[in-house]
């Protein structure tokens, strides 16, 4: 009688315990959900593995089987973050497009991924101020970063034989150019917000900023 009152007692644990041994990938997709949260909130030194535990209602022993430590916790995470984006690019279809119309939808993706993606930004920071650490543990980070760069330099090529775009530009300083002022109206909104006096959220200024990048990026790449 006892034993199954303590069973009636646990039904919502015993059915999460079931639930991650069916769905494995979905307890690991928790996990790191729960942990970019964490992250994100804490920094990678202030994280701590009970509290991504309690927010996934799960345990510290389920997280160390899946990722083994903290540290490649977050470097998962960081996989997550990067693959989400990469992802997306790959399905824009670039190559289908005129190569300006090309040009302009990545850099647009590029702002509202961002845009929308504040804690893309917050722990790409948090990496920088750990010197790129955990990312030069992960290839897989490198090797997806790749693909965006190949499917750009074959937009430019498309340019440069169609008279559109000019020859000798880097790709990775293109890459950088376009991504970069998108990151940093996201990473240095609240400072750049308060000493002059803008709102960075308000959409008017929004879509004028999302105009300005794109128009500068084919300004420089123009024929």
């Amino acid at each position: 009688m006892s034993d199954s009152v303590v069973s009636l007692g646990e039904p919502a644990l015993e059915g999460a315990r079931k639930s991650r041994k069916n769905n494995p990938e979905k307890t690991r997709e928790d996990i790191l959900q729960a942990a970019i949260g964490e992250f994100v909130q804490q920094g990678l030194a202030g994280a701590r593995v009970d509290a991504i535990a309690e927010r996934t209602a799960t345990s510290k022993r389920m997280i160390y089987y899946y990722f083994g430590s903290k540290e490649q916790l977050y470097v998962e995470c960081l996989v997550k973050l990067y693959g989400d984006i990469r992802k997306t690019e790959r399905s824009l279809d670039l190559e289908t497009l005129p190569p300006e119309q090309a040009i302009r939808r990545l850099v647009e993706f590029t702002f509202d991924h961002h845009d929308h993606n504040v804690d893309f930004v917050r722990i790409v920071s948090t990496e920088n101020i750990h010197y790129g650490e955990y990312v030069k543990q992960s290839p897989v980070i490198r090797e997806m970063s790749s693909v965006v760069l190949e499917t750009l330099g074959r937009t430019l090529e498309r340019g440069v034989a169609e008279g559109v775009f000019r020859e000798g530009i880097e790709v990775i300083d293109l890459h950088m150019l376009m991504s970069s002022f998108c990151f940093y109206r996201v990473s240095n909104r609240h400072t750049f917000s308060e000493i002059f006096q803008i709102d960075m959220t308000d959409d008017q200024v929004k879509q004028r900023h999302k105009q300005m990048i794109g128009d500068v990026v084919l300004r420089y790449i123009r024929a």
